[in-house]
C-alpha cells in the first residue's frame, strides 16, 4: 500500500534544527536468506522521488520488492511511503518512523528486498526494513553526508503609520527574530519577519498585549 500525506501544521516534529541528505548512502544486510539492499537519496520533489524509484527499478528489476519512505520541505509540508506489496504497515511506515526520527527531510528511502524463501513474518519485516534505514542513516552520518537546515516561520505585523515604531521595539527584544522586510501601503505600514517555530505562540501573546489586541498573521 501507499500512503501519501501533506501536513500544515507546525508540529513539534519540525521545530527546530533538521538535516538534508547531500549525497548518496547504502545498507546491505541479509536476514533469513532474503537480502535488504537500503538507499538513501537526495530529493526535493515528486520528480526527483519518482526518477530515484525508477532507476533503482530498472537496475534492480528482479528484486521482490522496493519499498519506500520520503518527507519533503522545511518545516516537512509532506511525507509519504509505499510497501510495494509487503504487508500493510509492515515496511514503509516503519521506514518513516526512522526518519522522522532522524530529523531527515528532502530525501527518498528506498529498501530492495531479494526473497530468500523464509518468510520473516510482521514483526520480522518491521525490524528489517527499520534495520535497513538505520542502517543507511549510519553510513551518511559517517559520511558526513548531511547540512543542517533551521526550520523558520515567517510572520508579518500590520500597523498604522503613527505606531511603525511598535513592533521594531517588540521584534528587538527576541534574539531569534530575523526582520526580512518593511512596507507601506496607504496609512499603514507592514513589517516582515522569521522566527523559529517554538517563538510563534510566545511572539504572539507579547504583540497582543503591546497592540492591545492586535494579531501576527502567520504564514
Amino acid at each position: 500500500s501507499s500512503d501519501l500525506f501533506v501536513d500544515s501544521m507546525q508540529s513539534p516534529i519540525h521545530a527546530g534544527s533538521m538535516r538534508r541528505l547531500k549525497a548518496i548512502a547504502i545498507h546491505r544486510f541479509r536476514e533469513k536468506a532474503s537480502i535488504f539492499l537500503t538507499e538513501l537519496h537526495p530529493a526535493k520533489d515528486a520528480p526527483e522521488r519518482n526518477g530515484v524509484l525508477a532507476a533503482l527499478r530498472k537496475r534492480d528489476f528482479e528484486a521482490t520488492h522496493h519499498c519506500s519512505a520520503w518527507r519533503a520541505g522545511v518545516p516537512v509540508s509532506a511525507f509519504g511511503s509505499d510497501d510495494d506489496g509487503e504487508p500493510s504497515g509492515t515496511a514503509g511506515r516503519p521506514m518513516l518512523a526512522v526518519l522522522e526520527g532522524a530529523e531527515a527531510t528532502d530525501l527518498i528511502a528506498v529498501c530492495i528486498r531479494w526473497y530468500g524463501g523464509t518468510n520473516l513474518g510482521a514483526g520480522g519485516l518491521v525490524r528489517a526494513y527499520t534495520q535497513g534505514v538505520q542502517g543507511a542513516l549510519a553510513e551518511a552520518d559517517a559520511a558526513g553526508a548531511w547540512e543542517a537546515v533551521r526550520s523558520l516561520r515567517r510572520g508579518e505585523i500590520r500597523v498604522p503609520m503613527a505606531q511603525t515604531h511598535l513592533p521594531f521595539a517588540l521584534l528587538g527584544v527576541f534574539p531569534g527574530v530575523t526582520v526580512t522586510g518593511q512596507s507601506f501601503v496607504g496609512e499603514e505600514a507592514s513589517l516582515r519577519f522569521d522566527c523559529p517555530p517554538d517563538l510563534a505562540p510566545v511572539l504572539d501573546h507579547a504583540w497582543q498585549e503591546r497592540s492591545r489586541g492586535g494579531i501576527i498573521r502567520w504564514e
